[in-house]
């Protein structure tokens, strides 16, 4: 499969297998990872593979984050609570968190280093939908939570930017829309065009 032909038939699968991946395939798509652009060379990005019970990590996160939200502290509403995050973050038999740590040198724009690590998750996308593999990327506000980094072991200006869920996938992709290109670009071949 070319580049092209990845980016336009890449769809997010939330719906996998149990089946493992291979080692080998995992750190394929971590190195296509470290392969984005990055300003200054900075790299900028962490991943926490989580296979196993390594994803109770994540799941005690989402547990505790929903807990933390709903109000109810009682004893039943928080087990309650854990035992939702901990089934969320069983989805799938991988799921690999992406985090950025900005750089702290005054040179570097914060934005940028952002930029690199999404940058760095449409590479693993890319090459998760090129080994045959189907993965969706999960985001939202529980990602950004100071739980999420506590768990994770970030320092609080780092972020986790999202949650790759992955495996053989368990549903057939739905056809990609979208916009013309045209309607989105602005051609300026001199200033009077703007």
């Amino acid at each position: 499969m070319n580049v092209s032909e990845a980016i336009r038939t890449r769809r997010s699968l939330g719906k996998v297998k149990p089946d493992a991946v291979a080692q080998e395939l995992l750190e394929q798509i971590i190195e296509a990872g470290t392969w984005a652009p990055n300003h200054k060379l900075t790299e900028p990005w962490k991943f926490f593979v989580m296979q196993g019970e390594g994803r109770d990590v994540l799941g005690n996160a989402l547990g505790d984050i929903q807990a933390a939200g709903a109000g109810d502290t009682s004893e039943d509403a928080v087990v309650a609570a854990r035992e939702s995050g901990r089934t969320k973050a069983y989805r799938s038999p991988v799921v690999i968190g992406v985090a950025v740590e900005p750089s702290t040198d005054p040179k570097v724009i914060e934005l940028e280093e952002y930029g690199a690590v999404f940058a760095a998750i449409q590479n693993m996308l890319l090459q998760i939908h090129e080994l045959g593999l189907g993965a969706v990327w999960r985001t939202g506000e529980p990602c950004f939570h100071n739980l999420m980094n506590e768990a994770f072991g970030l320092n609080p200006q780092d972020k986790m930017l999202g949650f790759l869920y992955i495996g053989y996938p368990d549903m057939e992709p739905k056809q990609g829309k979208r916009q013309p290109a045209a309607s989105k670009t602005v051609w300026l071949n001199r200033a009077a065009d703007l």
